[in-house]
């Protein structure tokens, strides 16, 4: 009989090479997928690199698609640090988006006869109250009722998608859209510079970089972050010891919420300057998958983002050349977790075979 027995001490060294060994592992079980594709698994990884990360071009595309999966990443961890499992990223995002729009687009694209100066703030703290209040309402039924929030973010998703839609085609629509179901742009001035000339990376990467290092410092340093993590660990415990376990989960909800709402707002003024209901392709549900590679370190989400932005831009290239699908993208995404979930434990329980 097969039992699993905790470990005394985890080793840093497993830590680290945990998820490196789990991507290798994955690598090698998705070969299996290209070999039955009929495709040589040598040149199917080298096109899925070169697409990723083999040009300038290539690298741009890569950071570009992985400034919201910081955001939203970075949006998972600070929740599942404390146990709270905000599953509503995706609708935290659009929430966001819409509420940038209407404060920096809205009104004829005079956005309130305001100084772009002061509007571009506001227009963000617009989308991170927006984001933060799609999560306050689930975090306290959670702490107050019992209700698990996985079902009530998970739902808050499509209520806003829904509300997106008609938003889309009723008081927000682009009247010079030509009947395509589209917000209003926001004005040019607020729309974010580009990082490299004939590009499409935006300075909303040197954003998602610093509030990745924002959040590393509130856990490291901070009180609210010793909190987070007591009552991540054990919060009848942290309770106990005097942690206010209630504000607590209400400063996470709305950090968490916050920065989901900022992806949208940064997709927004970085790339397509309005909202349509094809924005993310599943941003939010990707962040989670972010946070885990990362083992929940905000540090770890930049390197894991940059990592699945990767794959998912170079599968492009690869699926054009040796006729492999682009899902194989999603395959080595969602395996990667897995082995990356197996290889955690595996780090803090040992394996016994028991008579």
């Amino acid at each position: 009989m097969m039992r699993l027995e905790r470990r005394h001490e985890t080793s840093r060294t497993a830590l680290v090479l945990a998820p490196i060994g789990a991507i290798v592992f994955t690598m090698a079980i998705s070969a299996l997928l290209v070999r039955w594709a009929g495709a040589p698994v040598g040149r199917t990884y080298a096109l899925l690199l070169q697409g990723g990360f083999g040009s300038v071009f290539a690298w741009s595309e890569t950071l570009t698609r992985a400034i919201p999966l910081i955001l939203t990443g970075l949006a998972a961890t600070v929740a599942f640090k404390a146990r709270l499992f905000n599953i509503g990223a995706e609708g935290q995002l659009y929430a966001g988006a819409l509420a940038a729009v209407a404060v920096g687009g809205m009104h004829g694209g005079t956005g309130f006869e305001l100084s772009p100066w002061l509007l571009f703030p506001l227009m963000m703290l617009a989308a991170a109250i927006a984001g933060a209040l799609m999560l306050l309402g689930p975090a306290l039924m959670k702490n107050r009722l019992g209700v698990d929030e996985v079902v009530t973010t998970l739902l808050i998703n499509f209520i806003v998608l829904l509300g997106v839609s008609a938003l889309l085609d009723g008081p927000m629509k682009d009247p010079s859209a030509m009947g395509w179901p589209q917000s209003v742009s926001l004005q040019s001035d607020l729309e974010l510079g580009k990082l490299v000339a004939q590009t499409r990376v935006h300075t909303g990467l040197l954003w998602a970089v610093s509030l990745a290092v924002m959040v590393w410092a509130i856990f490291k340093y901070t009180v609210l972050g010793f909190d987070i993590r007591a009552v991540g660990a054990n919060a009848r415990a942290a309770a106990f010891a005097g942690v206010p376990v209630t504000r607590t989960v209400v400063m996470v909800a709305l950090l968490s919420g916050a920065l989901a709402g900022l992806a949208g707002a940064i997709e927004v003024a970085g790339r397509t300057s309005y909202v349509t209901l094809d924005m993310s392709p599943g941003y939010g549900y990707t962040g989670i998958v972010i946070a885990m590679l990362a083992g929940l370190h905000p540090l770890g989400v930049i390197a894991a983002a940059v990592f699945v932005a990767g794959v998912l831009v170079g599968a492009d290239t690869m699926s054009r050349a040796v006729g492999v699908p682009t899902y194989i993208a999603d395959v080595i995404v969602a395996a990667s977790l897995i082995a990356v979930l197996v290889a955690t434990l595996l780090t803090q329980y040992r394996v016994r075979m028991s008579k």
